[in-house]
């Protein structure tokens, strides 16, 4: 697989490098690493994205060379004239936003570097293992291949930045002594400091931020005798905090925190749905549970997105977990997920595909 990715890299001169919706530091790292590579190489380089970088990961070498796609006739050719496409940190065609359509009508190859499960098949040629931490390590890896002499100061930094936070800063179980001995290369050969990236990426916050933060912990809500919890966000929290959806990353860590939760799910209202961020330690895995709403992801991070209003949303979400986290109804605010709404996550999943 790997081989087929050079042979690419080799054979052809003008690329696109783009990745999912609101990307976040393993997707934006990935990019950006790749670019620099393929640039070194006296490549043709677009990156194009349907979301600007978030604020904690702007400042990353090469950011600015990220176009946010507006559907201009030179964005549009940019895609269309590419030899390659490379498509980083995500396998589903929605998760491309406003470059869906572009991307898949574009007659260049279409080249998967991914690290999720259940690849759509409209990728020509993959590089893909769930297994692996982030899509970064993948990145590192192909490098390597060619020459790991290439990964300079801002490869370095980009790929850094892209597994530290894949890993939620090496504490999840995709975390390896092979991906410890990746990242002392990577900081060897771009003489990296580990601490002003962590700080960079981590802690810097708005004021609006903390605020939503503050709202956020106040919403936290126990279930399934403390070893699920749940958080929500609404656009009225948004507005009276002055925070953005940006600012909801990583909240969810927060209720997963709490001693005895094992799941935590926090719940985003939006206009005409509600989106979920599935977390979980150990051997909870949730990706099953995600995918049974649309979603999907890694075991223990994943996420999904239905057309419900809130309320309706956390009922139908929280009524299954017993059917894929193994916790009993201990409370009368339990309840097993019914007949009924077991028939309704089947048709959630049927809808999906038919989408795709």
């Amino acid at each position: 697989m790997i081989q087929h990715v050079l042979d690419l890299i080799d054979e052809n001169q003008r690329f696109f490098i783009s990745t999912h919706i609101r990307p976040d530091g393993d997707a934006l790292g990935s990019e950006l690493a790749l670019a620099r590579f393929l640039q070194k190489l006296e490549k043709e380089v677009v990156v194009i994205n349907s979301d600007p970088p978030p604020m904690n990961l702007d400042w990353l070498p090469g950011a600015d060379m990220v176009q946010v796609f507006d559907g201009s006739l030179g964005q549009r050719e940019s895609v269309d004239r590419a030899d390659v496409l490379f498509i980083l940190d995500t396998n589903a065609i929605d998760r491309l936003g406003k470059l869906a359509a572009p991307v898949r009508s574009s007659r260049g190859i279409k080249a998967l570097i991914d690290h999720h499960t259940h690849p759509e098949v409209w990728f020509d040629v993959t590089f893909e293992r769930e297994t692996a931490s982030s899509t970064g390590e993948l990145v590192y890896e192909l490098i390597a291949a060619f020459d790991a002499d290439m990964i300079d100061t801002e490869i370095a930094t980009a790929l850094y930045a892209a597994i530290v936070t894949d890993t939620g800063s090496f504490r999840y179980s995709s975390v390896t002594p092979a991906l410890h001995r990746i990242v002392a290369d990577i900081l060897e050969r771009g003489d990296l400091n580990p601490a002003s990236i962590h700080i960079a990426v981590y802690d810097t916050r708005t004021t609006e931020s903390l605020r939503l933060l503050g709202r956020v912990l106040e919403s936290i809500t126990l279930r399934y005798n403390g070893e699920v919890a749940y958080v929500v966000v609404t656009p009225r929290m948004l507005r009276e905090t002055g925070a953005s959806s940006e600012d909801t990353e990583g909240l969810v860590n927060y209720a997963l925190s709490i001693d005895g939760v094992r799941v935590a799910i926090m719940f985003l209202e939006t206009e005409n749905g509600t989106k979920m961020s599935f977390r979980s330690k150990a051997d909870a895995h949730v990706n099953t549970w995600a995918r049974a709403f649309g979603g999907g992801g890694h075991q223990n991070a994943s996420g999904a997105y239905v057309r419900l209003p809130l309320e309706e949303a956390i009922q139908q979400v929280m009524a299954a977990a017993p059917r894929f986290v193994h916790v009993e109804a201990e409370d009368e605010g339990d309840v097993d997920l019914s007949e009924d709404d077991a028939s309704y996550l089947s048709s959630l999943m049927e809808l999906k595909s038919q989408e795709k």
